[in-house]
């Protein structure tokens, strides 16, 4: 068996006996939707966990102060994009701990977890800083006074979480990376509801204690992301599920091939998602050079739409444990198979989300505002947001299952492409060119996630091929 690049860099995680390599039989199409649902729900459920904290949160701040609603929903933006690149940058973990477990290779997962934590840590440090400097240029972004007061201390309550919130990460990628998607699914959860809590107490000075408003919020988050990867650490350390790789991380040290394989993986994937949330962001920019209305309009539109991809994405990370897996056992064939049930399974989601987001139209914007200009604003783009919901199933698919495979820096500048150099400017062309407005804008995503989603499912398919010349 010769192995060639670009597969040679990952020789390490992929090896398996050939004894093993002659048991591997097709698994039945039923087998692996069942396997996919098991795998993918518990991360589904975590995902919706996420989407009802940050709806609670805007609520109960927004409950006691407009001001403090507008200076946390300043700060929040600001660090959805740093949280979002964090987020991928993990992400490089599963495709290396799947191989790994594909294969057996139980002393280098916890080798391999082990250095995860140093590279990530190190990415951690280097976000802190960069999200610093513009903390110190906070007051030279002509923000109105009365925020400032309320943005800073809440900024800062968010720059001390971020180390939390990669190392929290790093423990849930390692853990669904094993295909325990249960525990992170509990501890989010649970993080979740003690986020709640604190809030409830923090922010409006409940059962005696401070009345601290968005600090209070703030605080409330930072001692659940604390607690949540005391959690994960404790779990890890002491539950017998994990007793075998324990030795492994605590004897390992640092591995220059784990770390170069890590920032190889995350960087690209990093980058691959903010540069998708960033188009999202910059055309948030482009509808508000329209008007309030339209703006009004757009941010219901993205705050629903978000429902949809959490779901998606949910059984998206599953797929790619899946595929890691499979990877690791050069089990080609079942590789093809689980990314062809993962998006008959994502495209079906897509379905119901289209049917939810229609029928539903009414009580969803009616939840948000009584505005009758807003509300017609929002009923032309519910027809666009059906229509990328395919987009977005189709290039969550492809992404993930890329990810599964390791091929990820085509990743990276297939993003450039679909998001930065064809959905932006159709957006502006369809808006402001043709006179489109605001759902001339929206066309720019359909647009972007459908090359998106088409670049990826051809990468795919020459890595697979690829892949099977190499055996």
């Amino acid at each position: 068996m010769s192995l060639h690049s670009p597969f040679t860099i990952f020789a390490p995680y992929c090896e398996i006996k050939n004894q093993q390599m002659s048991t591997i039989q097709p698994l039945p199409y039923r087998q692996q939707v069942v396997s996919l649902l098991k795998l993918g729900l518990p991360i589904v459920v975590g995902q919706l966990g996420m989407i009802v904290l940050g709806l609670a949160d805007t609520i109960m701040i927004g409950h006691h102060s407009t001001v403090e609603l507008a200076a946390a929903a300043f700060v929040n933006n600001v660090f959805n994009l740093v949280i979002i690149f964090a987020t991928g940058f993990s992400y490089g973990l599963t495709p290396l701990i799947g191989m790994l477990q594909g294969s057996g290779n139980t002393q280098g997962i916890g080798r391999v977890f082990r250095n995860a934590l140093i590279a990530h840590t190190g990415v951690a440090v280097l976000l802190t800083a960069a999200m610093y400097v513009v903390y110190c240029f906070v007051d030279k972004m002509g923000l109105p006074e009365e925020l400032l007061p309320h943005i800073r201390p809440y900024f800062i309550l968010q720059l001390i979480s971020l180390v939390f919130v990669m190392l929290f990460n790093s423990f849930r990628q390692f853990a669904e990376g094993l295909t325990d998607t249960r525990t992170p699914m509990w501890i989010l959860l649970g993080g979740n509801a003690l986020n709640i809590v604190g809030n409830y107490l923090l922010i409006y000075g409940s059962f005696g204690l401070p009345e601290w408003g968005l600090f209070g919020a703030g605080l409330s988050t930072l001692v659940s992301r604390v607690v949540m990867l005391l959690v994960f650490v404790a779990i890890v350390g002491w539950c017998s599920r994990y007793r075998i790789y324990r030795e492994a991380i605590v004897h390992s040290r640092f591995n220059r091939n784990d770390f170069v394989q890590l920032n190889a993986l995350g960087w690209p994937l990093g980058l691959q998602m903010g540069m998708e949330t960033a188009a999202f962001s910059l055309s948030a920019i482009m509808v508000g050079w329209l008007g309030s209305v339209p703006l009004a309009a757009h941010q219901i539109m993205i705050s629903v739409s978000t429902l949809g991809f959490m779901v998606y994405y949910g059984m998206g990370a599953a797929l790619a444990v899946r595929v890691s897996h499979f990877m690791g056992q050069r089990d080609f064939s079942n590789l093809r198979r689980a990314v062809n049930v993962g998006l008959g399974i994502i495209l079906a989601l897509a379905v119901v989300a289209s049917l939810f987001f229609y029928l539903a139209r009414v009580p969803i914007v009616n939840s948000f505002t009584d505005d009758p200009e807003v509300m017609a604003v929002v009923a032309m783009l519910i027809y666009s947001l059906i229509v990328y919901q395919f987009g977005d199933a189709l290039q969550i698919t492809f992404a993930n299952a890329l990810r599964g495979t390791a091929e990820v820096k085509p990743m990276m500048w297939i993003a450039f492409l679909a998001y930065f150099l064809i959905a932006l400017p159709v957006g502006y062309l369809c808006g402001f060119t043709l006179d489109g407005g605001v759902v001339g804008v929206w066309v720019a995503f359909p647009a972007g996630l459908f090359s998106a989603g088409f670049l990826f499912w051809m990468r795919f398919r020459y890595r697979l091929r690829k892949l099977m010349e190499i055996e």
